[in-house]
């Protein structure tokens, strides 16, 4: 397998002509591309597909890994100064949690993503409820997300068979894929979705896998790993989120494990991972049915016969308590939004004061 460039170009990163569009709609012909492959604490990495650069981040200002953002080049007379970051081109695809159900602000977890492919082991803590909630984030993002049990050399084939016709019960719509990246198994049947520009980012619980089948797909131990716990609980391996370009062209995000995860702010998203339990309510006799005991209710008319699962209906009716309207989403995202471009508008008038204060004492 070729090995990985350390300096992919710009196409490898999915640069295409509607980001050119973004980039120059800000018009400072003066601002060049680059993408975020690393974030940590007030400093993050970026990609230009000349170079790989470290700059600083704005107080306020949200950058993610995955985002496009117009960098411009330091002053000529900044003596030193490194480059910094101008603009945050409009996201296409977002893929955001809330840590938990209190309201707290939304987290950015990888932006801009075509794919995300949600990781579990067998053999490990496997549950259908954490799938569900990653599930309702995958759909919400509006990526297509592919279930990936991994592990599967951990457990004999007739019980991996039977685990992946439960889960792709649960994941409905979903692609369901088993891979071993100790064996190989499975592992090319990820092809189509690690294709050059697109963008794929790996969700799930510690010691699903995530790093190990990173380094698998990019031939080259491009990230650290670690043995999982002998209770089958995962080892934090993965602290922050990385953005890797695979020798194919594919592109890669890993991000930590996650437990707490709430999809308070996902209400389309558990619509769309229990597609098929929506489907079944809409033949409800009352539009308001509650799916408690009313008559006429087709939920449980269906769990009379057999067509839907007791705690399947149960976790679709839990998620959905905790899911605010779509309206008050939208007003949240859209508050965020203000408050990170008014950030960068104050950031931009003090480089700018800096630079008059500059020429003017010389």
């Amino acid at each position: 397998m070729p090995p990985i460039s350390a300096v992919p170009g710009l196409p490898a990163l999915g640069w295409d002509d509607g980001w050119a569009a973004a980039l120059e709609a800000l018009g400072d012909p003066s601002v060049f591309p680059a993408r975020v492959s690393r974030v940590d604490r007030g400093i993050c990495t970026v990609m230009t597909g000349a170079a790989e650069i470290r700059v600083a981040t704005e107080r306020a200002v949200e950058v993610a890994v995955g985002d496009w953002v117009g960098m411009a080049s330091p002053l000529p007379s900044a003596g030193g100064a490194r480059a910094r970051i101008a603009a945050i081109l409009p996201r296409r695809m977002v893929l955001r949690r809330q840590a938990d159900a209190r309201g707290g602000p939304l987290q950015v977890l990888a932006a801009n993503v075509d794919t995300v492919m949600l990781c579990d082991a067998l053999g490990g803590n496997l549950s259908l409820r954490h799938l569900e909630r990653f599930l309702a984030l995958a759909w919400q993002s509006g990526a297509t997300p592919v279930v990936v049990i991994t592990k599967c050399d951990n457990v004999a084939p007739a019980m991996a068979a039977e685990v992946l016709e439960v889960i792709t019960a649960v994941a409905d719509e979903a692609r369901v894929l088993v891979v071993s990246s100790t064996s190989g198994e499975g592992i090319a049947e990820l092809a189509p979705w690690l294709v050059p520009g697109r963008t794929v980012a790996l969700l799930g619980l510690s010691g699903a896998g995530k790093s190990t089948l990173v380094n698998v797909l990019a031939g080259a131990q491009v990230l650290a790993t670690r043995a999982v716990r002998s209770d089958g609980s995962g080892r934090h391996t993965t602290t922050h989120r990385q953005l890797v370009v695979l020798p194919g062209g594919g592109i890669v995000i890993d991000t930590p494990g996650m437990r707490a995860l709430s999809v308070s702010a996902a209400r389309e998203g558990v619509e769309h991972a229990f597609g098929d339990v929506a489907i079944m309510a809409r033949d409800c006799r009352y539009a308001d049915c509650s799916h408690s005991g009313e008559p006429g209710c087709a939920l449980q008319a269906a769990l009379r016969n057999g067509h839907l699962a007791r705690d399947r209906m149960e976790s679709w009716l839990k998620l959905r308590a905790v899911s605010p309207s779509s309206a008050l989403e939208t007003a949240r995202r859209q508050v965020s939004e203000r408050k990170q471009r008014k950030a960068a508008k104050i950031a931009d008038r003090r480089a700018a004061r800096t630079w008059t204060g500059r020429s003017s004492a010389s």
